[in-house]
């Protein structure tokens, strides 16, 4: 009998790697989305890579009702793995509740029909925001959590507490939060990759869809930060190497290695990139010049992150394995496919 998996926001950037990665490992996998920021034809990218099409059901979990018509038709879930949630910064700081009622209600509607329905395990898509400004770096799961610089950061956090204080009631359920740094890159069949509605709110689309015409220019926000080049620094990851992530720390909840009923792992390669050296790396390995200026700082962004992955090396036997070239190209071959399929 194949292990049942829910990701909820499957057909999203990082949604939709993972579930590839977990039907390779022979789960079944059941998406909900309510294509907010996501575009349904990217179950055929998944089904092309795979060879199965994943089980796939469009709505809005902060609707209770039919979060719980949903519980009630597919029992037996064994593990839930949370990405759905609004996630752009800029967006954030300007409308925050938005990003309070999204993100927070539609957690909590999960967790109580995961209990009411017997699914134990929940995989918490998290985030390195909500270190804010560290002051050590690189961060480690311990490094102080501190006031979030903007409400999306926020959301994260306060969703981390929720998970928390329900799992220390619920002895029968246990939880992992991923706290991820800069996810970026596509799969390597270039099938599946980011798809931003809009002006992307990320670098590296950006910086793509400058090179292939999309967009005029690509803006630097600052290079007057205390970096070795000025321009901020992230601890970029590939998204391959994230899903996969998922799929080891549900196999430690799946499998009762977990130490307690609530575990945090930092998900990056421990690297801190400058902005100036993505932008090196990508004219690199796609042989494009980029238009790019220098710009004001953005509200919200931290001048630099990137993070002690030595626990979750170690706990759960899990490594970042590809490098910034790799990440560069496979972003740039995405790209092309998507200008050419228009």
């Amino acid at each position: 009998m194949k292990k049942k998996v829910l990701i909820t926001g499957g057909t999203g950037f990082i949604g939709s790697h993972t579930a590839v990665e977990f039907i390779n490992e022979g789960y079944k996998v059941l998406i909900i989305d309510n294509l907010s920021n996501s575009q349904i034809e990217v179950l055929k990218g998944i089904e092309k890579i795979t060879g199965i099409k994943p089980e796939f059901y469009n709505f809005d979990l902060t609707d209770k009702q039919k979060t719980e018509n949903f519980f009630k038709e597919h029992q037996n879930i064994d593990a839930i793995i949370h990405f759905a949630a609004y996630k752009a910064v800029g967006e954030s700081v300007e409308q925050p509740l938005k990003y309070y009622q999204n993100n927070l209600i539609s957690l909590m509607n999960l967790l109580e029909m995961m209990d009411r329905y017997q699914s134990t395990s929940f995989v918490f898509s998290s985030s390195c925001t909500v270190y804010g400004e560290p002051d050590e770096l690189p961060v480690k799961e311990s490094t102080p959590v501190k006031p979030a610089i903007s409400p999306y950061g926020n959301t994260k956090q306060i969703a981390e507490e929720i998970i928390r204080d329900y799992m220390n009631v619920k002895p029968n359920l246990k939880s992992i939060a991923l706290r991820y740094f800069n996810p970026v890159g596509a799969h390597e069949s270039a099938e599946i990759g980011e798809l931003p509605i809009g002006v992307p709110a990320n670098l590296v689309p950006f910086i793509t869809q400058t090179a292939i015409g999309i967009r005029k220019q690509l803006s630097v926000f600052g290079n007057d930060y205390n970096t070795p080049d000025g321009t901020a620094i992230r601890d970029y990851i590939h998204v391959v190497d994230l899903a996969k992530a998922h799929v080891v720390a549900t196999n430690r909840l799946l499998e009762n290695k977990n130490k307690n009923n609530f575990e945090i792992f930092n998900i990056g390669t421990g690297t801190g990139i400058s902005v100036l050296e993505v932008i090196k790396s990508f004219e690199k390995v796609s042989g494009q010049k980029l238009n790019y200026k220098i710009v004001e700082r953005r509200a919200g962004d931290v001048e630099q992150v990137y993070a002690d992955t030595s626990y979750a090396n170690i706990e759960l036997g899990w490594k970042a394995e590809k490098s910034l070239d790799e990440m560069m190209l496979s972003a740039w071959n995405w790209e092309k496919k998507l200008h050419s399929n228009q």
